[in-house]
């Protein structure tokens, strides 16, 4: 692909990029957009048609793409068709040509070349979004959520993604910087007026204006775990001691060889990440050191960043032997010992908060080898045995932890999903609400509380773009697909 960075990004220059992925496909499309882009597909473009006279906008002209620096038959690089979107009404809210191509990159390099030739310039990453948003065809809500489609790991992220893109964020944004702005004026008004104050503005409704405001936050920013799990998939972690079969589980899990088994002790000293799907709710499976003490440096390095992993995780998978648990039953013993008396045998009773949390789930592995069933029982947490050796138990154990990590998500089900960006600007929208609601208990005279109200409104304008700066502008596209 041609790399051709511009030193300065400028409205006013045509750009052009390959907007479908890297690779050989069917069909390859490269976009053009901006004041050049008419008149470049007309250079390039030999219509079929011999009636053909100008571009019918959105429609598609069948014909051949033509180098016109060469002559005779070594200018024709492709078959195509070719599409003109005149703006405002187009992605961009700029004139757009899509050349649809064969998906060869050879000739899509050289159908570039061409349009290069002709005055264009290689898009950098994200410019057709960013300039959609600076032509206001979108806000910037809608603008990331183009990336969040094109990354969707899922339907339900892809659905999430389609929400946003339609606006739906973007609306409830304004709708609570409408809010905001309702109370700053009664604000105003009854700082103008000190003696009508109470009359104009009551304290109660304002500190209730505030609450509802804040708890209207609090629950769009619930959604930002459900987003984060649909879109990057949630990390489940394997834990337990040596030997336990965590590597053996995880090929299990995943149907192919990709950690190493062995019967000698330690063999995971790094972690392991792959990505799983669990009936369509993206995963990933993380294969941690064995837990136990040593003095090998190595081995206690990976053991540190294991913990760190099963600390952060959204579900911890803990993994034991069943025939190393056997030899510690009593023989009257019917049921599975509790978590935490596993934990505290392994010496990993630290483990214990996340079993409180409900983020452990119990694997009892190698159950193949029992001469008789064990009965599981329910103590803090469920038991799921299994046998990573013969698949046995394995589409229940992974029934179980999409379920553990559906029902673990907070707040109810949306519409709307926010992402990390987002979320981080809404929270500190959200405490500058919660700081003024603690400055009225100190009695903060009201001309310097409506402080409060203009910081949180500014940072709610940044969520949609209204007020951001470019520095925050380029973070955000910079992590976009060039031709996107």
């Amino acid at each position: 692909m041609i790399e051709k960075e511009a030193d300065t990004v400028t409205q006013e220059e045509t750009i052009a990029a390959i907007a479908t992925a890297p690779g050989h496909g069917g069909v390859g499309i490269i976009r053009v957009s901006g004041s050049l882009s008419r008149r470049i597909a007309h250079a390039l473009f030999q219509p079929s048609n011999p009636g053909f006279t100008a571009f019918v906008p959105w429609k598609l002209h069948h014909g051949r793409i033509i180098d016109p620096r060469e002559s005779g038959p070594s200018n024709v690089l492709d078959e195509a068709l070719v599409v003109y979107m005149p703006g405002p009404r187009s992605f961009t809210g700029e004139d757009i040509v899509e050349m649809h191509c064969h998906g060869s990159p050879a000739v899509l390099e050289a159908v570039m070349r061409a349009i290069l030739a002709q005055g264009a310039r290689q898009a950098i990453r994200g410019e057709f979004t960013r300039r959609a948003f600076m032509h206001g065809r979108m806000d910037l809500t809608q603008a990331e959520a183009v990336a969040e489609l094109v990354h969707s790991q899922s339907i339900e992220g892809a659905r999430l993604a389609q929400a946003k893109l339609s606006g739906l964020l973007g609306t409830r944004i304004r709708d609570l910087r409408g809010r905001i702005d309702k109370l700053r004026m009664l604000l105003i008004t009854a700082v103008d007026f000190p003696d009508e104050e109470a009359d104009i503005l009551p304290e109660s409704a304002l500190r209730a204006g505030i609450e509802a405001i804040a708890a209207s936050m609090r629950a769009l920013l619930a959604s930002y775990a459900r987003n984060r799990i649909w879109q990057d998939g949630a990390a489940v972690a394997l834990a337990g001691n040596v030997n336990a079969g965590k590597s053996s589980l995880m090929n299990a899990l995943l149907g192919r060889e990709r950690a190493l088994v062995s019967d000698v002790p330690g063999t995971t000293r790094d972690f392991l990440e792959e990505r799983i799907m669990l009936d369509g709710l993206p995963a990933r499976i993380i294969d941690t050191a064995g837990l136990r003490q040593t003095a090998d440096p190595v081995e206690a390095a990976g053991l540190h960043i294991g913990m760190e992993k099963i600390g952060n995780a959204d579900l911890v998978l803990l993994v034991v032997d069943v025939l190393a648990e056997e030899g510690k039953r009593m023989p009257a013993c019917a049921s599975f010992p509790e978590l935490f008396a596993c934990l505290e045998a392994a010496g990993q009773g630290w483990l214990s908060r996340l079993c409180e949390r409900g983020k452990v789930l119990g694997v009892v592995n190698k159950t193949d080898l029992l001469p008789q069933k064990w009965a599981l029982g329910r103590a803090c947490m469920d038991w799921i045995p299994v046998s990573a050796r013969t698949g046995e138990g394995l589409e229940e154990l992974a029934a179980c932890i999409r379920k553990k990590l559906l029902d673990a998500l907070p707040g109810e089900k949306d519409e709307i999903a926010l992402n990390l960006r987002q979320s981080q600007a809404l929270e500190r929208a959200c405490l500058e609400l919660e700081a003024m609601l603690s400055d009225m208990e100190q009695a903060v005279p009201y001309d310097l509380l409506g402080i409060r109200l203009e910081l949180a409104a500014g940072i709610l304008d940044e969520v949609t773009g209204a007020a951001t700066s470019t520095d925050i502008l380029d973070d955000i596209f910079s992590s976009f697909c060039i031709g996107k």
